[in-house]
């Protein structure tokens, strides 16, 4: 895979994996039902993923001044949503509550877990291979676990 593909694809991961946290997270305050919860986080995940890919089709029309030919827009639709095995955990969370397995507070507080854990992921893959010092790589690491514990912080703050 060419590396402005691994780029796009760990970028619209973190887009969709912070969205999603930020979603999860006001939801924890505001969902008593999983459908609810399941179908609100499906909307806002699917929204996310059509504006990144209109994003990318005007971006591409804005520089090469055409649209995109049919490898082009399909390399566009499989990074689009192909991040959306960052947010498959969620999902299945709030699937067990449904099924009355969890309590919806425990499925949404499992999934902000998880999307955290899955902000470790991304920044340890998009580290690993890095020419930096490991303490370099460990920073960067934990600059985006920061950010993450940041999001979940200002989002707890603002839904009490």
């Amino acid at each position: 895979m060419p590396a402005a593909e691994r780029v796009a694809r760990l970028k619209e991961r973190v887009y969709l994996t912070f969205t999603a946290l930020a979603v999860v997270l006001a939801l924890r305050s505001h969902a008593e039902h999983a459908g609810e919860a399941a179908v609100l986080l499906l909307i806002t995940v699917t929204g996310t993923l059509l504006a990144v890919l209109v994003a990318d089709v005007v971006s591409h029309i804005a520089v090469h001044a055409a649209l995109p030919d049919r490898g082009e827009l399909g390399r566009m639709l499989r990074i689009s949503f192909g991040a959306l095995g960052a947010v498959t955990l969620p999902f299945i969370f709030i699937g067990l509550a449904g099924l009355g397995v969890w309590r919806v507070e425990v499925a949404l507080r499992a999934s902000t877990i998880a999307l955290v854990a899955s902000l470790g992921a991304i920044g340890y893959i998009a580290v690993r291979r890095v020419r930096l010092p490991p303490w370099q790589r460990l920073i960067v690491l934990f600059a985006e676990l920061a950010l993450g514990a940041a999001v979940v912080g200002l989002e707890l703050l603002a839904h009490g």
